[in-house]
């Protein structure tokens, strides 16, 4: 299931927004791009615009840091400079 099913699946409170025109062609205009509803449109912007503003929620800078931290892991010893030397080499035979 998509991120945007579960999300309009736990939809239960509605509630009616008045957009002035230019805000509701800005909906209408992002819901054509994302190829959903106007509602979930405005959904995404809002959230968008929290994260912005706030910052990423803390579950997801706790997965940032775990995922950059398997990465320090699985590059640990890895010398860059050899690497980009080696595929130099490689590159002057081709």
């Amino acid at each position: 299931m998509s991120p945007n099913r579960f999300n309009q699946k736990r939809m239960t409170i509605k509630r009616a927004l008045l957009l002035d025109e230019e805000t509701l062609v800005a909906a209408r205009e992002l819901a054509h791009r994302y190829a959903c509803s106007t509602s979930e449109a405005i959904r995404r912007a809002v959230l968008h615009h929290r994260d912005a503003v706030f910052g990423v929620p803390p579950a997801w800078r706790e997965e940032r840091v775990h995922v950059l931290d398997r990465l320090f892991d699985l590059f640990d010893g890895h010398n860059p400079e050899d690497e980009i030397r080696r595929l130099k080499g490689e590159d002057e035979y081709l």
